[in-house]
């Protein structure tokens, strides 16, 4: 039974995939888990890398760009102007006031892109305070594991008569 948990903490801790893929795949899968242990195992998972992102991968990043091996420069490079050009997007879009609160809507809306992982990446960049991006990334991550859930349940199907 506890692989069935791992399963699902492990998935939702992937970036890009997140709980945004690991609840399809549980309820997909039909794992026998409650609905309930699927979103708070999801969100742990998301929520679990989420410190870790914002205090040590610029650091690294910055420290990967510089170096030699190409396929770690490429690398390193593209998560920077991925995290930069998501931060100024978030910026633009929100000003200086509303800035946690687009952090918080970036993360909340389950699409390609956006998420736990980019959305702190990008906090870590523009320097946003820790202790509000942690608390707007697990709104987010709150948000988008119950949407993700009553999607992967079909009850979107049934309120829009589908």
């Amino acid at each position: 039974m506890l692989w069935k948990y791992l399963v699902v903490l492990l998935i939702s801790m992937v970036p890009l995939i997140e709980l945004r893929g690991a609840i399809p795949v549980a309820i997909g899968m039909d794992l026998g888990l409650p609905e309930w242990a699927v979103l708070i195992t999801a969100i742990i998972g998301n929520m679990l890398p989420v410190p870790l992102i914002y205090l040590f991968a610029r650091k690294f990043l910055e420290w990967g760009s510089q170096k030699k091996w190409k396929p770690l420069k490429q690398f390193c490079n593209f998560c920077l102007k991925k995290g930069q050009k998501g931060g100024e997007k978030l910026l633009q879009k929100a000003g200086n006031k509303g800035t946690y609160f687009a952090l918080f809507l970036f993360v909340a809306i389950p699409i390609p892109g956006t998420g736990a992982w980019t959305g702190t990446l990008a906090a870590s960049i523009l320097n946003l305070d820790f202790k509000k991006t942690m608390f707007s990334i697990l709104a987010g991550i709150l948000v988008a594991g119950l949407i993700m859930l009553l999607a992967s349940l079909g009850l979107f199907k049934v309120i829009i008569g589908g």
